[in-house]
């Protein structure tokens, strides 16, 4: 007699408020099966994480859960700090960590862990009633061990790394201690010695008895994982061992741009400057943390550069510094566009010569916007639009939409795309007002490989013209475009200028 599944999907279809997302599904997972759910940016892999998680209904078939009631058994780890309003609301803006009074307002890792987290604003703490710690001392230190947090637990949360947040997340789903545990793409944004170290942590959980099903990448799936689903345009397009895993399919149009529209977008129209940036002996400190170390640092006008390091290596901090993020700016000695920085100069100056994007503008966001709002307020430096355009300005929103082919997103939500469209959203927000220098960090974060070539791709073309400059961040060799001639290695703060 056939064992009951853990799970099974039959002839499942789930909706959003935009459609169908997903239609006749068919899947079970097994007691002692880890699967690995593939496919194409925008094919459902997080949907189907959502339905199963009991966060998006099923609207027509079935979704059976024998072996207990859904929020008992499974357990989804949460990409961002939305999981909760009160952590959210102490999360606010993303220039968040770069600021230290406003950074003092977010909960410790400890006080998230153990659901001990102040309403914002909390003066005297006497005036509020907390519930006592979730867990027992024993278990968190454990499990802290386990994801390697330890040394972590009395940090602010905007303070933690990439990597050092992913690890949290996930120690905050260990710690309720699920059967069966759903992770969306757990290693986008971390270097290699996270991503091992990740590796090796998921291959423990799956060994201890915690069941996995995580959608991520044709290269990053853990040694453990026994199974594997691809999906395509919602439904699955093929299921069975890892082990007979075919190869994915690659799906990009002949041109990634309009090449009508190309000529025209990059003869960019700026002020003429010699350097876009220069620094001398840059230095940035937190308390006793020195983040950037004495960096000199030259950018001339039209070089194409990767900024590389591991998690925690400073390179936020120093980008921070360019995009005009970090109040620290005006206690160091560096010039933007051959202008010495803290000289009359307002940040709005600074921005609008610079198209920025980095997970976490991504992160904060306001999703409930239409696309073509996301894209217009890329002409203000605005994170979301506040104003009426002018003819002239609505013709550049729709002239990007025609460039990058996403016009039929135009009036969808953000909240409604997949994270490799709205990662293209946020690209065309950053080309808007066709700036002569482009900050894109780890752009391709959570793509899939058939979307990471077109990008990067994409990003040379853009880069054609022999003013426009470029600093690409990125853990992934492959993902760094052809027009880089340069690196600047960050370590532990500290930078070393290498060739491409």
């Amino acid at each position: 007699m056939p064992e009951t599944p853990l799970l099974s999907l039959q002839n499942t279809t789930v909706r959003r408020p935009t459609g169908l997302v997903l239609e006749h599904l068919n899947w079970t997972l097994q007691a002692g099966e880890h699967w690995a759910i593939l496919g194409l940016t925008g094919s459902g892999k997080s949907s189907l994480l959502d339905a199963l998680s009991g966060r998006l209904p099923v609207s027509a078939g079935t979704y059976h859960h024998p072996v207990g009631p859904l929020r008992e058994v499974v357990e989804q780890v949460a990409n961002d700090y939305q999981f909760d309003r009160q952590v959210a609301a102490a999360a606010q803006f993303y220039q968040q960590r770069f600021n230290a009074d406003a950074a003092e307002e977010a909960p410790t890792v400890w006080e998230v862990l153990q659901n001990r987290v102040k309403p914002v604003g909390t003066v005297d703490d006497q005036s509020i009633s907390l519930p006592p710690p979730a867990y027992s001392d024993e278990w968190l230190a454990e499990v802290a061990g386990w994801v390697h947090i330890t040394h972590l637990l009395d940090r602010r949360l905007t303070s933690l790394s990439n990597g050092e947040t992913r690890r949290t997340l996930l120690a905050r789903s260990l710690l309720r201690r699920p059967r069966i545990l759903l992770l969306d793409n757990p290693f986008g944004g971390l270097d290699v010695a996270s991503r091992e170290r990740l590796h090796g942590i998921l291959n423990r959980i799956a060994a201890e008895g915690t069941t996995l099903v995580l959608a991520t990448t044709p290269r990053e799936i853990p040694a453990a994982i026994t199974h594997v689903a691809e999906l395509a345009d919602g439904q699955i397009r093929w299921q069975g061992p890892k082990a007979g895993m075919p190869a994915l399919p690659e799906s990009a149009p002949e041109t990634l741009t309009d090449p009508t529209l190309l000529p025209r977008w990059l003869n960019t129209t700026a002020k003429p400057f010699e350097r876009a940036i220069r620094m001398r002996n840059v230095t940035v400190s937190y308390g006793e943390k020195t983040v950037l170390h004495a960096i000199n640092w030259e950018v001339r006008r039209g070089e194409k550069w990767a900024v590389l390091g591991p998690n925690g290596s400073g390179k936020s901090t120093l980008l921070s510094l360019i995009t005009a993020d970090n109040p620290q700016s005006y206690r160091n000695d560096y010039e933007l566009f051959d202008r010495k920085r803290g000289t009359g100069e307002s940040i709005w100056d600074i921005k609008r010569n610079i198209g920025f994007v980095s997970p976490e503008l991504h992160l904060y966001f306001p999703r409930e916007q239409p696309v073509w709002k996301v894209v217009a307020s890329g002409l203000f430096d605005t994170a979301g639009l506040f104003r009426r355009l002018t003819e002239d300005q609505t013709g550049q929103v729709g002239f990007m939409l025609d460039l990058l082919r996403i016009q039929h997103l135009r009036d969808k939500r953000l909240s409604q795309l997949s994270t490799g469209e709205q990662r293209w959203v946020l690209l065309a927000r950053a080309l808007a007002k066709n700036p002569p220098l482009l900050v894109l960090d780890e752009p391709c974060q959570n793509l899939d490989p058939a979307h990471i070539t077109r990008f990067r791709d994409l990003v040379d073309e853009l880069c054609q013209s022999a003013d426009r400059t470029l600093l690409y961040v990125s853990h992934y060799a492959e993902e760094i475009p052809a027009c880089v001639t340069r690196v600047l290695h960050l370590d532990a703060g500290k930078g070393e200028i290498e060739s491409w």
